[in-house]
């Protein structure tokens, strides 16, 4: 018989420009890449086949990396940099990646990459200054609808006609609008129904296709005095996921903030809330039958394990050197976690940021099963993907 192709972890340090790719549970290093300096926060984008996609921000390439093929880089493809988001369409085959920030005090790049990765054809265009969140609608000619702030909008784009646009990058207008509050932060998007959602202030506004056009539907409530500022699609259970935090917005108070976990569930309209407790707690990552969460605190980091069941397993983690202390911000120079996990495995990854090591956790007992060491410190956390061949984690079509 065949032997199964293993269940992969990629685990970038964006710092030190490498990639390394691990087989899990057992932490073996099997691929590295090195003068690769990914962006942390466009992140991996999951792609068929247990593929996936992301940026080198400093060679200004789309990188589509195959831990399976014969080659780990599949595809570099250039594109702008620095990129903020990253997102395909419902087939993985057209990518979309925006630009934003870097290391900028303010937005300063206006243009849009899209790429056709079956027929090799890219293009760039100038849209509009910001931070722009960006999602790749399928459904006939794929729709790629930009999140803008600061004026809040939805911004529609066809794919075909970006693809056509002649060279010098010229500037490309929507042509269709939806207006969204000033704060959207946090975008997904349900293939099986055609909707996407934005994290706002407000709640999660969300829209659907209909031919060309986007169409206005109810805002999901919070059902809580926070907000959400990440915003992922469950492909388990048909719902989507955040972290509410609230308390006084000043960073410097951040081991006052509360978190909960929000589980909005797409086809019956039921939500739920858990307490996760005080501290720096962001993104999150889908296991098999858990959700993964870390929070990170003066009094002690913790990997959370929120089982279907309700019920969340606490399991402390090792204190990182440079953590983010009292009286400082959790974001500037300190030290920070990174978590991954597959639908389709039970197992979680997280990082020790500054020490290079990866915790291997089975989120069925919290048990560690593995913790390498990598030859780079994972500064700031890094940022990492879990993935199998047959996973179905790419129908989450957004980059994390």
């Amino acid at each position: 018989m065949p032997t199964a192709a293993p269940v992969v972890l990629f685990v970038s340090d964006h710092v030190a420009g490498s990639v390394h790719v691990l087989t899990v549970p057992d932490g073996t290093v099997t691929g590295r890449l090195t003068g690769r300096h990914l962006s942390e926060h466009a992140g991996f984008l999951a792609l068929p086949g247990g593929r996936v996609a992301c940026v080198d921000d400093r060679r200004g390439e789309l990188l589509v990396l195959d831990p399976y093929g014969e080659e780990l880089v599949e595809r570099a493809v250039p594109v702008a940099v620095p990129a903020e988001h990253l997102a395909c369409d419902p087939a993985g085959r057209r990518l979309a990646v925006t630009t934003g920030l870097g290391r900028n005090s303010e937005p300063w790049s206006d243009l849009l990459t899209v790429v056709d990765l079956a027929t090799g054809e890219t293009a760039r265009v100038r849209t509009r200054v910001g931070e722009p969140g960006v999602t790749v609608l399928g459904g006939g000619d794929p729709l790629v609808v930009l999140r803008h702030r600061e004026p809040g909008a939805l911004a529609a784009h066809r794919f075909a006609d970006l693809l056509a646009a002649p060279p010098g990058c010229p500037v490309v207008p929507p042509h269709e609008f939806l207006p969204l509050p000033d704060d959207g932060h946090g975008d997904a998007h349900a293939p099986g129904s055609g909707h996407l959602f934005v994290a706002t202030g407000e709640g999660v506004h969300r829209a659907r296709r209909k031919d060309d056009t986007l169409l206005a539907e109810a805002v999901i409530p919070w059902e809580a005095p926070a907000r959400g500022w990440y915003l992922r699609l469950d492909t388990r259970r048909a719902a989507l996921w955040s972290t509410l935090r609230g308390g006084a917005p000043d960073p410097l108070r951040w081991p006052e903030w509360t978190n909960q976990a929000w589980h909005h569930e797409l086809e019956t309209g039921r939500t739920t809330l858990t307490e996760l407790g005080p501290g720096l707690v962001f993104r999150l990552a889908l296991a098999r039958s858990h959700t993964a969460f870390t929070r990170i605190h003066p009094d002690g980091d913790e990997l959370l394990l929120l089982g279907a069941d309700g019920v969340v397993r606490r399991s402390p983690l090792p204190a990182m050197d440079g953590a983010p202390r009292r009286g400082g911000t959790p974001w500037e120079g300190v030290q920070r976690r990174a978590v991954a996990a597959s639908p389709g495995s039970d197992w979680v990854a997280v990082t020790r940021g500054g020490h290079g090591e990866v915790h291997i956790v089975d989120a069925r007992t919290g048990h560690e099963a593995a913790r390498p060491r990598l030859s780079t410190p994972l500064h700031h956390g890094g940022h990492m993907a879990l993935r199998s061949r047959t996973d179905g984690a790419e129908g989450d079509p957004v980059g994390r």
